[in-house]
């Protein structure tokens, strides 16, 4: 595990629950027997006020290195974001023993195994809710959670108990469900990063706005 990894609930290295995922996992174990290839552990503070919620790890991202938007371009913009707004510390090296720790922030996962194409089924997110939920329990000091495209969104929402209908999913859009704070961003993927969906500029005023409403 990497140094900042989360000693929260976590589904098992060899996760039974989804078998498509499972699936998925084994094919990508005899491809690349040197990657990590298992639910990618949350990483972070304990401490975090944040807890920023992404999709689900990327294959040759997270799956590959152990560590949630490491070593793929989504991770390359968010931790250069972290850094900006002094939420790092260290040099992010798109490696999970580069060093780097977070400073008031937890990075986790609405789903924890790598998808085929990206792209989790329903029922593989809902199987994935308890280690959600469990993630934002182990948080005591949490107030904001960012998440990351509609997926993370409505994951995130209904972990707090809301329905998602209730909460639509905006870029920038803020929603408050009890004592948390929900900031809603496009996933900083190279696709929508590439297209124009996604700036940089719009991508760091997300994190401003939160950081501004700090509790």
């Amino acid at each position: 595990m990497a140094a900042g990894s989360s000693a929260v609930q976590q589904p098992t290295r060899d996760c039974p629950l989804c078998p498509r995922l499972v699936a998925y996992r084994a094919a990508n174990r005899l491809e690349n027997p040197d990657w990590y290839n298992g639910p990618a552990p949350a990483f972070g503070d304990k401490s975090a006020w944040l807890l920023i919620v992404g999709l689900a790890p990327g294959r040759t991202g997270a799956n590959r290195t152990g560590r949630p938007f490491t070593g793929d371009w989504a991770g390359d913009l968010l931790y250069q974001t972290l850094a900006r707004f002094g939420l790092s510390r260290g040099t992010y090296a798109a490696d999970a023993n580069d060093g780097l720790s977070l400073q008031g922030v937890m990075i986790t996962n609405a789903v924890q195994c790598a998808p085929p194409a990206n792209k989790p089924e329903p029922s593989e997110i809902a199987q994935c809710a308890p280690f959600l939920k469990a993630h934002i329990a182990a948080l005591p000091k949490l107030t904001s959670l960012i998440c990351l495209g509609k997926i993370s969104h409505d994951a995130t929402v209904r972990a707090l108990g809301g329905k998602p209908s209730a909460y639509p999913f905006a870029h920038g859009a803020v929603h408050q469900i009890g004592d948390k704070a929900i900031y809603d961003s496009y996933h900083c993927s190279r696709y929508n990063t590439n297209t124009g969906r996604l700036t940089t500029e719009m991508f760091e005023a997300v994190f401003a706005k939160a950081l501004a409403n700090r509790a």
